[in-house]
């Protein structure tokens, strides 16, 4: 949710939409194709940045994407839910209603599958219950998310980077020290200046600026804008698992990211197939997209999750996290 001292309207929404397409694009640029002021746009996205209404940083894939859901006991379901948060290998975190209590999404590097599941989940305080699911393909990731605020025109205009395609391993690129002292700067800030990152590296800023086009042009980092949901009017979220026989996967799959409020969608393994991270303005407006889904007459069940309380995004600390991390112990 917004503070109630920063109030946010339909411009500011255009311009978090903008930095979703573009976490780096310039104010300029921005304001050019939103048709608005520069002075007016750079000063209204200052505002959103230094109030963390949304968040830029850099996401480098470090393993295979692994979606955990794990049960707990009642008066620990939050405390084992942080410590998920807490790791640095965690991308999203959400506590949730239904028949697991916390699912998360974590990067698990080549050969530690195991001690993951056999060592570091059954250590989280209060689990009486997990399921481990590797996430096999994506058919929309969180850093492709764009909520429909923008024109296609508009989205066109911003969008500098091809679209990540559906893989889920680490690029096989080795980075030099230089590359991954400017992919460290940009992981703590998205939008650190080139001259920032030259210094950082040691390089001069002409090669900063070719390393950041270069890493993300092939897609070996991804410059994400992390925002509430709920900043753009879409408070209500839900993940949604599907079961889906073989042969439908891939038609459920496209027929779930057709919808702009469609976050993330996972083909995963385990008793359901298929994973919907769905927002929407309502309870209401969520029971008619589970009524009128075009997927739904292709699926044999669906349980829904309502998400309660979120804790991470895009491997970023949602207000909720940095709010009880903030208070005393």
């Amino acid at each position: 949710m917004s503070s109630p001292d920063v109030p946010v309207d339909d411009l500011d929404r255009r311009i978090i939409a903008a930095l979703q397409i573009d976490g780096r694009a310039s104010w300029r640029r921005i304001a050019r194709v939103l048709g608005e002021p520069e002075r007016t746009v750079a000063r209204r996205g200052l505002r959103l940045l230094e109030n963390r209404l949304v968040t830029v940083t850099a996401l480098v894939p470090s393993g295979d994407t692994v979606v955990v859901r794990l049960r707990c006991r009642p008066d620990a379901t939050r405390e084992a839910a942080l410590a998920v948060a807490r790791r640095t290998d965690t991308i999203f975190t959400y506590v949730v209603s239904g028949s697991s209590d916390c699912v998360a999404e974590l990067q698990c590097p080549p050969g530690r599958l195991a001690d993951l599941m056999l060592e570091d989940l059954p250590a989280l305080p209060g689990l009486t219950g997990q399921q481990v699911c590797p996430v096999l393909r994506y058919f929309r990731t969180v850093h492709e998310w764009h909520p429909g605020i923008l024109t296609p025109q508009e989205a066109a205009q911003l969008r500098r980077f091809p679209t990540p395609d559906d893989a889920v391993g680490v690029p096989e690129v080795e980075l030099d020290p230089e590359e991954r002292a400017i992919v460290a700067g940009l992981a703590q800030d998205g939008r650190r200046t080139h001259e920032e990152l030259a210094a950082l590296a040691g390089v001069s800023e002409a090669t900063a600026r070719r390393r950041v086009e270069a890493l993300s042009q092939a897609g070996v980092v991804s410059i994400r804008a992390s925002v509430e949901p709920a900043l753009l009017g879409l408070p209500v979220e839900a993940l949604l698992w599907l079961r889906v026989r073989p042969d439908a996967l891939e038609r459920v799959g496209r027929l779930a990211v057709d919808s702009p409020l469609v976050r993330y969608a996972a083909v995963v393994t385990g008793e359901q197939q298929l994973l919907v991270h769905v927002t929407q303005p309502s309870k209401d407006a969520l029971l008619d997209y589970l009524a009128g889904a075009s997927w739904a007459p292709h699926v044999e069940a669906v349980e829904a999750q309502y998400v309660v309380e979120p804790l991470k995004r895009s491997a970023t600390p949602t207000p909720a996290l940095r709010r009880l991390l903030s208070q005393p112990a």
